[in-house]
Protein backbone atom coordinates (compact mmCIF):
# COMPACT_ATOMS: atom_id res chain seq x y z
CA UNK A 1 0.00 0.00 0.00
CA UNK A 2 1.41 3.43 -0.89
CA UNK A 3 2.83 5.64 1.51
CA UNK A 4 0.20 8.69 1.57
CA UNK A 5 2.24 11.11 3.63
CA UNK A 6 5.04 10.42 0.83
CA UNK A 7 2.68 10.64 -1.77
CA UNK A 8 1.52 13.79 -0.19
CA UNK A 9 4.71 15.22 0.49
CA UNK A 10 5.70 14.57 -3.29
CA UNK A 11 2.31 15.93 -4.76
CA UNK A 12 2.92 19.57 -2.70
CA UNK A 13 6.42 19.65 -3.99
CA UNK A 14 5.73 18.93 -7.96
CA UNK A 15 2.90 21.76 -7.36
CA UNK A 16 5.73 24.44 -5.74
CA UNK A 17 8.15 23.66 -8.76
CA UNK A 18 4.88 24.02 -11.24
CA UNK A 19 4.12 27.15 -9.61
CA UNK A 20 8.30 28.63 -9.67
CA UNK A 21 8.43 27.24 -13.57
CA UNK A 22 5.40 29.31 -14.40
CA UNK A 23 6.76 32.53 -12.19
CA UNK A 24 9.74 32.40 -13.27
CA UNK A 25 9.86 31.50 -16.80
CA UNK A 26 9.19 35.18 -18.12
CA UNK A 27 12.04 36.33 -16.30
CA UNK A 28 14.58 33.71 -17.04
CA UNK A 29 13.58 34.57 -20.35
CA UNK A 30 14.02 38.68 -20.16
CA UNK A 31 17.07 38.03 -18.40
CA UNK A 32 18.65 35.61 -21.17
CA UNK A 33 18.21 37.81 -23.78
CA UNK A 34 20.33 40.14 -22.34
CA UNK A 35 23.18 38.05 -23.44
CA UNK A 36 21.67 36.65 -26.76
CA UNK A 37 22.79 38.35 -30.55
CA UNK A 38 19.39 39.82 -31.94
CA UNK A 39 19.35 36.89 -34.43
CA UNK A 40 19.22 34.66 -31.81
CA UNK A 41 16.17 36.80 -29.55
CA UNK A 42 13.82 35.73 -32.83
CA UNK A 43 14.78 32.69 -33.45
CA UNK A 44 12.01 30.59 -34.35
CA UNK A 45 11.61 28.10 -32.77
CA UNK A 46 13.49 29.77 -29.84
CA UNK A 47 17.11 28.66 -29.09
CA UNK A 48 18.37 27.38 -25.95
CA UNK A 49 21.97 27.22 -26.78
CA UNK A 50 24.30 30.56 -28.02
CA UNK A 51 26.83 32.22 -28.31
CA UNK A 52 26.44 34.85 -25.74
CA UNK A 53 27.45 38.31 -26.09
CA UNK A 54 27.93 41.32 -23.86
CA UNK A 55 27.11 44.42 -26.82
CA UNK A 56 23.05 44.99 -24.71
CA UNK A 57 25.02 45.90 -21.73
CA UNK A 58 27.58 47.80 -23.53
CA UNK A 59 24.62 49.56 -25.24
CA UNK A 60 23.46 50.51 -22.00
CA UNK A 61 27.01 52.09 -21.16
CA UNK A 62 26.93 53.78 -23.87
CA UNK A 63 23.61 55.53 -24.16
CA UNK A 64 22.37 55.46 -20.57
CA UNK A 65 23.69 57.88 -17.66
CA UNK A 66 23.17 54.27 -15.49
CA UNK A 67 24.91 55.79 -12.42
CA UNK A 68 22.37 58.78 -12.56
CA UNK A 69 19.69 56.55 -12.85
CA UNK A 70 20.23 54.29 -10.02
CA UNK A 71 21.49 57.17 -8.02
CA UNK A 72 17.57 58.82 -8.50
CA UNK A 73 16.08 55.30 -8.19
CA UNK A 74 17.81 55.03 -4.69
CA UNK A 75 16.95 58.50 -3.44
CA UNK A 76 13.72 58.51 -4.01
CA UNK A 77 13.28 54.56 -2.40
CA UNK A 78 15.64 55.61 0.88
CA UNK A 79 13.51 59.24 1.19
CA UNK A 80 9.98 58.10 0.92
CA UNK A 81 11.29 54.63 2.93
CA UNK A 82 12.11 57.15 5.91
CA UNK A 83 9.44 59.40 5.79
CA UNK A 84 7.27 56.62 5.41
CA UNK A 85 8.35 54.66 8.89
CA UNK A 86 9.02 58.24 10.39
CA UNK A 87 5.06 59.47 10.05
CA UNK A 88 3.05 55.54 9.69
CA UNK A 89 5.25 53.74 12.95
CA UNK A 90 4.18 56.56 15.46
CA UNK A 91 0.55 56.78 13.90
CA UNK A 92 0.23 52.56 14.06
CA UNK A 93 1.40 52.80 17.85
CA UNK A 94 -0.87 55.13 18.75
CA UNK A 95 -4.04 53.42 17.31
CA UNK A 96 -3.54 49.89 18.34
CA UNK A 97 -2.64 51.44 22.06
CA UNK A 98 -5.96 53.75 21.67
CA UNK A 99 -9.15 52.63 23.71
CA UNK A 100 -11.69 53.86 21.12
CA UNK A 101 -13.40 51.30 19.02
CA UNK A 102 -13.40 53.20 15.69
CA UNK A 103 -9.27 52.85 16.07
CA UNK A 104 -9.58 49.55 13.95
CA UNK A 105 -11.73 51.04 11.45
CA UNK A 106 -9.33 53.93 11.16
CA UNK A 107 -6.53 51.47 10.52
CA UNK A 108 -8.28 49.96 7.54
CA UNK A 109 -9.06 52.96 6.40
CA UNK A 110 -5.53 53.86 6.09
CA UNK A 111 -5.37 50.46 4.14
CA UNK A 112 -8.32 51.56 2.02
CA UNK A 113 -5.89 54.51 0.96
CA UNK A 114 -3.27 52.74 -0.58
CA UNK A 115 -5.40 50.87 -2.71
CA UNK A 116 -6.90 53.64 -4.72
CA UNK A 117 -5.38 53.41 -8.06
CA UNK A 118 -2.39 55.60 -8.86
CA UNK A 119 -4.04 57.32 -11.94
CA UNK A 120 -6.17 58.83 -9.99
CA UNK A 121 -3.84 60.25 -7.82
CA UNK A 122 -1.73 61.63 -10.81
CA UNK A 123 -3.08 64.36 -12.20
CA UNK A 124 -4.28 66.30 -8.55
CA UNK A 125 -0.76 65.60 -7.37
CA UNK A 126 1.13 66.60 -10.65
CA UNK A 127 -0.78 69.90 -10.40
CA UNK A 128 0.04 70.43 -6.33
CA UNK A 129 3.70 69.64 -7.39
CA UNK A 130 3.91 72.23 -10.28
CA UNK A 131 2.17 74.89 -8.12
CA UNK A 132 4.71 74.43 -5.13
CA UNK A 133 7.75 74.52 -7.64
CA UNK A 134 8.88 70.60 -7.00
CA UNK A 135 8.05 69.19 -10.34
CA UNK A 136 10.50 67.72 -11.85
CA UNK A 137 13.00 66.73 -8.69
CA UNK A 138 13.44 64.03 -6.15
CA UNK A 139 10.88 65.49 -3.79
CA UNK A 140 7.78 65.45 -6.13
CA UNK A 141 7.76 61.49 -6.38
CA UNK A 142 9.33 61.31 -2.57
CA UNK A 143 6.20 63.35 -0.82
CA UNK A 144 3.47 61.52 -3.12
CA UNK A 145 5.28 57.75 -2.40
CA UNK A 146 4.91 58.69 1.43
CA UNK A 147 2.06 59.46 1.27
CA UNK A 148 0.68 56.45 0.00
CA UNK A 149 3.05 54.45 2.03
CA UNK A 150 2.68 55.66 5.03
CA UNK A 151 -0.88 55.14 4.56
CA UNK A 152 0.38 51.40 4.14
CA UNK A 153 2.81 51.35 7.09
CA UNK A 154 0.22 52.47 9.41
CA UNK A 155 -2.15 49.64 9.02
CA UNK A 156 1.23 47.09 9.26
CA UNK A 157 2.23 48.87 12.53
CA UNK A 158 -1.36 48.96 13.95
CA UNK A 159 -1.25 44.71 13.47
CA UNK A 160 2.14 44.64 15.06
CA UNK A 161 1.60 46.80 17.76
CA UNK A 162 -2.03 45.34 18.97
CA UNK A 163 0.03 41.78 18.89
CA UNK A 164 2.90 42.69 21.67
CA UNK A 165 1.59 43.27 24.72
CA UNK A 166 1.14 46.23 26.49
CA UNK A 167 1.94 45.12 29.92
CA UNK A 168 5.60 46.10 30.15
CA UNK A 169 5.21 49.12 28.10
CA UNK A 170 2.32 49.75 31.57
CA UNK A 171 5.05 48.51 33.95
CA UNK A 172 7.35 51.28 32.39
CA UNK A 173 5.06 54.00 32.42
CA UNK A 174 4.59 53.56 36.44
CA UNK A 175 8.00 53.14 37.29
CA UNK A 176 8.54 57.23 35.64
CA UNK A 177 8.71 56.63 31.88
CA UNK A 178 7.50 58.90 29.60
CA UNK A 179 5.23 57.60 26.86
CA UNK A 180 7.59 58.77 24.56
CA UNK A 181 10.26 57.10 25.91
CA UNK A 182 7.91 54.05 26.75
CA UNK A 183 7.49 54.06 22.69
CA UNK A 184 11.17 54.01 22.04
CA UNK A 185 13.00 52.27 24.69
CA UNK A 186 9.47 49.54 25.05
CA UNK A 187 7.64 48.90 22.15
CA UNK A 188 10.27 49.62 18.80
CA UNK A 189 12.38 46.95 19.75
CA UNK A 190 9.73 43.82 19.82
CA UNK A 191 8.33 45.05 16.83
CA UNK A 192 11.78 45.25 14.75
CA UNK A 193 10.64 42.67 12.26
CA UNK A 194 7.18 44.07 11.32
CA UNK A 195 9.88 47.76 11.12
CA UNK A 196 11.91 45.76 8.30
CA UNK A 197 8.90 44.32 6.62
CA UNK A 198 7.44 47.76 6.43
CA UNK A 199 10.58 48.66 5.23
CA UNK A 200 11.50 46.43 2.61
CA UNK A 201 7.71 47.02 1.17
CA UNK A 202 8.17 50.73 0.86
CA UNK A 203 11.13 49.75 -1.00
CA UNK A 204 9.40 47.65 -3.31
CA UNK A 205 6.81 50.30 -3.68
CA UNK A 206 8.94 53.02 -4.67
CA UNK A 207 11.53 51.20 -6.04
CA UNK A 208 9.27 49.57 -8.77
CA UNK A 209 7.43 52.94 -9.81
CA UNK A 210 7.12 53.58 -12.94
CA UNK A 211 3.71 56.28 -13.47
CA UNK A 212 4.31 58.87 -10.72
CA UNK A 213 8.59 58.37 -11.67
CA UNK A 214 7.40 59.19 -14.87
CA UNK A 215 5.18 61.76 -15.18
CA UNK A 216 6.74 64.10 -12.12
CA UNK A 217 10.75 64.01 -12.62
CA UNK A 218 12.31 65.67 -15.60
CA UNK A 219 15.48 64.09 -17.67
CA UNK A 220 18.22 64.13 -14.91
CA UNK A 221 15.90 62.86 -12.03
CA UNK A 222 14.80 59.89 -14.18
CA UNK A 223 14.70 56.62 -12.21
CA UNK A 224 16.16 53.20 -13.34
CA UNK A 225 12.24 51.96 -14.15
CA UNK A 226 11.48 55.11 -16.39
CA UNK A 227 14.43 53.98 -18.60
CA UNK A 228 13.40 50.64 -19.29
CA UNK A 229 10.76 52.60 -21.39
CA UNK A 230 14.04 54.20 -23.48
CA UNK A 231 13.59 50.13 -24.67
CA UNK A 232 10.44 50.71 -26.45
CA UNK A 233 10.74 52.51 -30.17
CA UNK A 234 8.20 54.38 -32.40
CA UNK A 235 8.85 50.68 -35.07
CA UNK A 236 10.45 48.14 -32.80
CA UNK A 237 11.90 46.94 -29.51
CA UNK A 238 15.24 46.56 -28.59
CA UNK A 239 14.41 43.44 -26.26
CA UNK A 240 18.26 43.10 -25.52
CA UNK A 241 18.42 46.39 -24.15
CA UNK A 242 15.58 45.68 -21.52
CA UNK A 243 17.00 42.71 -21.08
CA UNK A 244 20.19 44.10 -19.96
CA UNK A 245 18.64 46.98 -17.87
CA UNK A 246 16.84 44.73 -16.15
CA UNK A 247 19.15 43.36 -14.29
CA UNK A 248 19.56 46.83 -13.17
CA UNK A 249 16.43 47.61 -12.20
CA UNK A 250 15.90 43.51 -10.79
CA UNK A 251 18.98 42.70 -8.93
CA UNK A 252 19.03 45.48 -6.17
CA UNK A 253 15.63 44.05 -5.13
CA UNK A 254 16.56 40.97 -5.20
CA UNK A 255 19.31 41.21 -3.34
CA UNK A 256 18.12 43.09 -0.15
CA UNK A 257 15.02 40.43 -0.27
CA UNK A 258 17.91 37.53 0.00
CA UNK A 259 19.71 39.45 2.69
CA UNK A 260 16.78 40.11 4.78
CA UNK A 261 14.40 37.24 3.85
CA UNK A 262 14.31 36.12 7.49
CA UNK A 263 13.23 39.34 8.94
CA UNK A 264 11.00 39.52 6.56
CA UNK A 265 9.18 36.35 6.87
CA UNK A 266 9.49 36.67 10.82
CA UNK A 267 7.64 40.01 10.60
CA UNK A 268 4.76 38.69 8.56
CA UNK A 269 4.15 35.64 10.20
CA UNK A 270 3.84 37.96 13.79
CA UNK A 271 1.67 40.33 12.25
CA UNK A 272 -1.05 37.57 11.31
CA UNK A 273 -1.11 37.07 15.48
Amino acid sequence: MPDRTGLALLARRAAIIAVLVVALAPVVWLFSIAYKPTSDIFASPPTLLFSPTWDNFSSVFRYFNLGRLLESSLIIAIGSTALSLLIGVPAGYALARSTSPRAIWLAYFFLIIRTVPPIATLIPFYLLMRDIGLLGTWWAVIILNTALNSAFVVWMMFAFFRAAPASIEEAALTDGCTDFGAFVRIALPTVVPGLIASAIFCVMFSWNDFLYAMFLTKADTKTISVALLSAYGTKDISWGTLGALAHFSTLPIVVMMIALNRYFVQGLTQGVH
